[in-house]
């Protein structure tokens, strides 16, 4: 694991790096005394917020530069970009372990595991009180929970550490099943939960109500799991789980400063960063560019941006990358907002967009066109003082509160076909009515299906919400994904509002995709791991637990 062990020059850079104050995302976040050279007892109450400042974004950067979308919106089928290294192997099920983001995902997962195992060692050895220990260590168990959710998700049985000594000197090393690294997370985050404080510390830091949503998406997706290990048809969930679930999403509503902003639209501009609804996003700092803060900047921008008219400079690349026949089928006609704030269609007019002009009016073609990424978009420089070439400054979700409504209805769905219990179809319809949706007396797991298809679109949510499906209900799963239409690169056109056409005369010939089958949902390990690792085909070996689970959460 040579790339992931070199993290010992990351503590402290982010408070050098300097940020433009017009920035919410930045604003008295980074802007900390740097202490990479200090260690021990001098290490005080006052330097610990340095240390734990990168986990929010330089750790992350090799997942979030290709992988949260590729992947999470890739592999489910809400995106394609057929002449890209980045979407069409995971769109095409034609995922190797020389799939240049699926390396780089790995690599940056054990690099913020690695990082959070620093911290947590530098943060017991300093002269803290131990409450303010305890603090900042449950802000890098939040981190490196996390991250072992989507090893978790993603490849099942991986290394376990808490060590980075150990695998330094010891890098061949087994895995830990699946069902252990779920439980290692949660334990993670539910430390994070008890010692986080109520309130966040700085705009954009963790505090332990983000903990609580987190642990909601953890504990509904291992509801699923846990019972049907080796029977992924089993057809159940867990109802100690989904209970847990439920009273974690619960503690979010009843209790934290969280809510919905009020146009769904406005969560995707760089001046509402850190909004209300943002539980935990990416940092990314503002004023930088492509060459002089590589690892700190969001490049999304220019992997989706279809034209310089957009951007103000050459860094738009977005002209393939589109959606998906599938996804758009998938949206209601009356699902007109959700759809403008994700995809550019015919006609869209955004008026944050090339504003000197007075605006973008997609005007394209003949009226009936492809869609374009939008989500993610925001504009040049001109536009937003803090965009810089390959760098958006727009924070990058990883938790909204609109997905612990969402878990709070699923949890309290559980196992039943259907279910019109008040608070489920309440946070459900107030998701529904913030897009313009009618609402619902009574949900099923197809309705909250969908409003996580397309609430979440473009966020990196989706393909795990089918692996987690998966778990208890795999042949359904496998049976949606065989259904979609993957196999095909017959362009489709759009015209306003929603109406999608085939045009014969472009028709192309079908695309070659992997075969629907169990081995998708397990992700193959990196070549290069698999090198230096060879123990990671061997089988899984338990993991020794050496601390006590935390039990009073919810008392």
């Amino acid at each position: 694991m040579k790339r992931k062990l070199k993290i010992t020059r990351y503590i402290g850079i982010a408070a050098l790096m300097g940020c433009v104050p017009l920035q919410q995302s930045c604003k008295d976040f980074l802007d900390i005394t740097p202490n990479d050279q200090i260690v021990g007892e001098s290490l005080t109450a006052e330097n610990l917020p340095s240390l734990t400042s990168p986990l929010y974004n330089v750790v992350w950067a090799d997942f979030n530069e290709k992988f949260y979308f590729g992947l999470g919106d890739g592999a489910s089928y809400n995106l394609y970009a057929p002449y890209s290294d980045y979407v069409y192997p995971f769109a095409d099920l034609a995922v190797t372990g020389i799939t240049g983001p699926l390396v780089q995902a790995w690599q940056s997962f054990y690099v913020v595991v690695q990082q959070a195992n620093k911290v947590i060692i530098s943060i017991k050895q300093s002269s803290a009180t131990e409450a303010q220990k305890q603090q900042y260590i449950a802000e890098a168990r939040f981190m490196r929970g996390v991250a072992y959710w989507y090893l978790a998700s993603l490849w099942g049985n991986v290394p376990i550490t808490e060590d980075p000594s150990a695998i330094v000197n010891q890098p061949v090393v087994n895995t830990n099943p699946r069902k252990d690294v779920f439980e290692f997370a949660i334990r993670d985050l539910e430390y994070a939960a008890k010692y986080l404080p109520a309130t966040s510390p700085q705009l954009g830091r963790l505090n332990k109500y983000s903990a609580y949503g987190m642990l909601s998406r953890v504990y509904l997706a291992y509801s699923g799991y846990i019972d049907n290990s080796g029977n992924a048809n089993g057809g159940t969930r867990n109802q100690q789980y989904l209970d847990l679930a439920k009273n974690a999403a619960r503690v979010v509503i009843n209790q934290s400063n969280f809510h919905l902003m009020d146009y769904y639209p406005d969560l995707f501009k760089v001046e509402n960063n850190n909004n209300t609804e943002s539980m935990f996003a990416l940092q990314w700092v503002p004023g930088l560019n492509n060459s002089t803060g590589w690892g700190y900047i969001n490049p999304h921008q220019a992997y989706f941006a279809y034209s310089s008219e957009i951007t103000g400079d050459d860094a738009a690349w977005g002209g393939w990358t589109r959606a998906t026949y599938d996804v758009i089928k998938e949206y209601n006609p009356r699902d007109s907002i959700r759809r403008k704030a994700t995809w550019i269609g015919y006609g869209d007019f955004y008026a944050e967009i090339n504003k000197a002009n007075g605006g973008l009016l997609n005007d394209r073609g003949d009226g009936r066109q492809y869609l374009n990424v939008k989500k993610g978009v925001v504009g040049s420089s001109k536009d937003n003082p803090g965009v810089g070439r390959m760098n958006s400054a727009l924070n990058t979700y990883m938790m909204r509160l609109a997905e612990v409504y969402l878990n709070y209805a699923e949890a309290i769905l559980g196992n039943s076909g259907s279910t019109s219990d008040g608070d489920a179809t309440e946070y459900f319809n107030r998701v529904r009515k913030r897009a313009g949706m009618p609402e619902k007396t009574s949900i099923t797991y197809e309705d909250i299906r969908y409003e996580r298809r397309v609430e979440f679109c473009m966020e990196g949510q989706y393909w795990y919400d089918l692996v987690s499906r998966a778990f208890y209900k795999q042949q359904e799963v496998i049976n949606y994904i065989t259904a979609q239409s993957r196999n095909t690169i017959i362009p489709f056109l759009f015209e306003a509002p929603n109406v999608l056409q085939i045009d014969p005369d472009r028709a192309s010939s079908p695309r070659a995709v992997g075969a629907v089958t169990p081995s998708i949902f397990v992700m193959p390990y990196p070549e290069s791991e698999l090198l230096q690792n060879p123990l990671l085909k061997e089988a899984p070996v338990p993991y020794v637990f050496t601390e006590v689970r935390i039990t009073d959460l919810f008392d």
